[in-house]
């Protein structure tokens, strides 16, 4: 979840500073969040004329408020789908671990089983206690069970598999030998 977009839906509530923000965010999501990171992405926010200064309160703290490209942005990222971005570092490990001599892909999957296992059980024994914080943990019990449904799988189509040496036929581009001055 991004906390850019987080923070500018919480904001779109209200003016707010930022413990505040952070303290909103967490009660809202369940989910930790460094006051520093609150403050940095306010920054941000700020330069991208997303927020600005509402002020301060009466113990001098800064208030933020979105402005009206800030509320648009917080909306329209509320009402659009979000899926999973970026690399699958787990599943390019072991895609990787797959093709390399030497490399004990079982011992791997072992490893990130046995990791995924732990998650579940701290999982488990955590004690949701609004709504907000029950759907976070309901939505990563279930990531985690399906992580290892997942390794199962991978687990059955690397038995098979063969690890394979570099090309021979190498690349014509490349970085040029640096002169020694």
């Amino acid at each position: 979840m991004s906390v850019r977009q987080s923070l500018l839906a919480i904001l779109d509530r209200g003016d707010c500073y930022g413990s505040q923000l952070r303290a909103e965010y967490e009660r809202r999501t369940g989910a930790r969040v460094n006051v520093g990171q609150v403050y940095t992405t306010l920054e941000r926010l700020e330069r991208d004329g997303l927020v600005e200064s509402g002020g301060v309160d009466d113990e001098a703290r800064v208030l933020w408020r979105p402005t009206e490209a800030g509320r648009a942005e917080a909306r329209s990222w509320l009402s659009a789908a979000s899926l999973p971005e970026g690399r699958d570092e787990v599943a390019l490990k072991i895609a990787l671990a797959v093709t390399l001599p030497g490399a004990d892909v079982d011992a791997i999957l072992s490893a990130q089983r046995a990791a995924v296992r732990e998650a579940l059980a701290e999982v488990a024994g955590e004690v949701a206690d609004a709504v907000p914080a029950a759907i976070v943990r309901m939505a990563r019990r279930a990531r985690l069970e399906a992580d290892l449904r997942w390794l199962d799988e991978v687990e059955e189509l690397t038995a098979a598999a063969e690890p394979f040496a570099l090309l021979d036929e190498r690349p014509r581009r490349g970085r040029p030998v640096r002169s020694g001055g």
